[in-house]
């Protein structure tokens, strides 16, 4: 049983301090193909999403005006690369319904249209050490599956990514994740992470938090659940 832990490299405080992330750790999942349950919640977020933005741009909303500039501070052209509820928000305002995953992947994308907050989820047996949230020396591999193929880039120096001792698990902060730690139908145990910057508060951090916890429990019975502030 994998007792690996998320931690935050001092330095990314240093240059971003007011980040705050959120990290939940479940075992005991049961996961799954998107089902109807999954496939009715993401329609849901879709069409909520819709109605919230109107004829408005996922870049305008403050929260991603706040990971654009994130983004751009270490060298990551935000257009280009986006985060991840900005990928998401702006696939739902082009009139398509988020996409079904899997049944827990399909539960944090909900809720990160919901609050346009950046949420990833992970294989927790997929590590090989703990999870770091720092800044890449350049050499890290990160693997990734495009058009049924492996493969392997590397990142810029400087630029933000979370990477066990294995490699890589999530470029950009949360843009994409990799291949190896990716949320399978097989899924037993994974953990999750909520990153915020202002405007958005720990107190909404923690709802959000609250919200996906409830959800996965819901799918899940008996499932542990713990989640731990990254930043206080």
């Amino acid at each position: 049983m994998t007792t690996y832990r998320l931690r935050v490299d001092p330095a990314i405080y240093a240059t971003f301090p007011d980040y705050a992330g959120l990290a939940i750790y479940a075992r005991g999942l049961h996961n799954g193909p998107s089902d109807a349950a999954s496939l009715a919640l993401l329609a849901e977020e879709s069409a909520a999403c819709r109605a919230a933005f109107g004829q408005n741009k996922a870049a305008s909303h403050p929260n991603i005006v706040a990971w654009r500039e994130a983004f751009a501070r270490f060298g990551s052209k935000p257009s280009k690369y986006p985060c991840s509820p900005e990928a998401l928000i702006s696939r739902v305002l082009r009139g398509n319904d988020l996409p079904a995953i899997n049944r827990v992947v399909d539960l944090y994308n909900a809720i990160s249209v919901r609050y346009v907050l950046p949420i990833g989820g992970e294989d927790w047996d997929m590590l090989t050490s703990d999870g770091v949230l720092t800044f890449a020396r350049g050499d890290e591999p990160f693997v990734e599956l495009s058009g049924g193929v492996e493969e392997t880039s590397y990142p810029d120096p400087g630029e933000v990514i979370w990477a066990d001792s294995s490699g890589i698990t999530c470029r950009r902060w949360n843009w994409r994740q990799c291949r190896r730690t990716r949320l399978t139908e097989a899924t037993t145990n994974a953990y999750f992470i909520l990153d915020s910057l202002p405007p958005f508060s720990q107190a909404d951090l923690l709802a959000a938090g609250n919200d996906l916890a409830e959800l996965l429990r819901g799918v899940s019975a008996g499932c542990a659940i713990e989640m731990e502030l990254l930043r206080a």
